[in-house]
């Protein structure tokens, strides 16, 4: 049965209830690892809109230094949604059934970097931080990718700003008062409830998520970002497990 659950949950046949449920489930884990990312670097590297706020502060005051980690923040988070549309793009060509699964393997290998990495920023000098935001905004933009890529464009994970604007959207429609209705030939104003409920959902277990890594990481350090890695694994297995099996099959 969970088997069965995983091969629907990310394999390349989708539904919308897999798409929502598969949108929760990294939702959390975005959360997480933004959260658990500030506590280690003192940086958010799923806010796009605030890196580049702060490239213009730099750009102002002249700080080439910040600038430039900006650019690089920025450029890493475009490279890793790059990344997820060639890897599915890729699989799709091929038929594979690991199509969306691939970009999450590559998560949980990047995740498990990280808590590799982190042990030893101290020593590393100036290179460690930038290198560590760098790969945080690269898998920020991978997971973002691939549930945009999944949905049509319908769901993203990271880009909360995006979900409060819709939850504000669908609060204005259900709130609206509809005095004159189809029988004026006017279109009634109705909220979707389905849709409301997803978005608040998802933002929720993305706080949920960054009080888990945040809490996560000041107990126990990068080794926190391990739970994480295993969640990926365990959701990208079955579909990439498949593949290796029909692979093996043809060749013999």
């Amino acid at each position: 049965m969970p088997v069965l659950y995983l091969r629907k949950l990310t394999g390349s046949e989708r539904s919308q209830k897999a798409n929502r449920q598969l949108a929760h489930f990294l939702a959390f884990i975005a959360g997480a690892a933004n959260a658990g990312g500030y506590v280690a670097v003192k940086q958010y590297t799923s806010h796009m809109s605030g890196i580049v706020s702060a490239m213009a502060d730099a750009t102002a005051a002249q700080d080439l230094g910040w600038l430039a980690a900006g650019v690089s923040a920025l450029l890493a988070f475009l490279a890793g949604a790059a990344c997820t549309a060639i890897l599915v793009n890729w699989g799709r060509r091929r038929s594979l059934n690991s199509e969306y699964a691939l970009p999450m393997m590559l998560e949980a290998a990047l995740l498990l970097c990280f808590g590799l990495m982190g042990g030893h920023l101290a020593n590393s000098g100036w290179f460690a931080v930038p290198a560590t935001v760098a790969l945080l905004c690269f898998t920020m933009g991978l997971q973002n990718a691939i549930i945009t890529k999944i949905s049509q464009a319908e769901i993203r994970t990271t880009h909360v700003t995006g979900m409060v604007t819709d939850i504000g959207i669908e609060l204005g429609k259900a709130l609206y008062w509809n005095r004159r209705g189809e029988s004026e030939g006017l279109t009634v104003v109705r909220a979707d409830l389905e849709k409301l409920w997803l978005l608040v959902s998802l933002v929720g277990l993305f706080f949920v998520g960054g009080v888990v890594g945040a809490v996560g990481f000041r107990l126990a350090g990068f080794v926190a970002t391990l739970p994480l890695a295993v969640v990926l694994l365990m959701l990208a297995v079955v579909p990439i497990m498949d593949d290796v099996r029909e692979w093996g099959a043809r060749a013999s």
